[in-house]
């Protein structure tokens, strides 16, 4: 259970490196630029954390599934992008591909 908390923090610290990356605008940037650097940071080591405990093929597909729906949402809320049924279908398929990633991890 602990290893998924590792997961979730992954996840959302992607999110936030990754939104700040547009803020950053190339590394010109100070601030956004370190928020990019601390938040990929926290990401990949507490994906490493997380797979002490779950699969490699599982916890990647969580983590780049549910970052990517993340990052979608965040570009929607706060960088007013785009947002139509392709998207929405898209997220799902990728939401419906971690989930089954995630039954056929846990079939053994």
């Amino acid at each position: 259970m602990v290893a998924y908390l590792f997961l979730i923090i992954a996840i959302l610290s992607e999110g936030f490196g990754s939104s700040m990356l547009k803020l950053s605008q190339g590394f010109k940037k100070i601030w956004p630029t370190i928020s990019v650097i601390v938040g990929y940071g926290i990401a990949f080591y507490s994906l490493s954390v997380a797979l002490k405990s779950i699969e490699l093929g599982t916890a990647y597909a969580i983590w780049a599934g549910v970052g990517t729906a993340l990052t979608t949402m965040i570009g929607v809320l706060f960088y007013k992008e785009a947002f139509g049924l392709k998207r929405a279908i898209g997220i799902l398929l990728i939401i419906s591909g971690v989930v089954l990633m995630k039954l056929a991890g846990s079939a053994h």
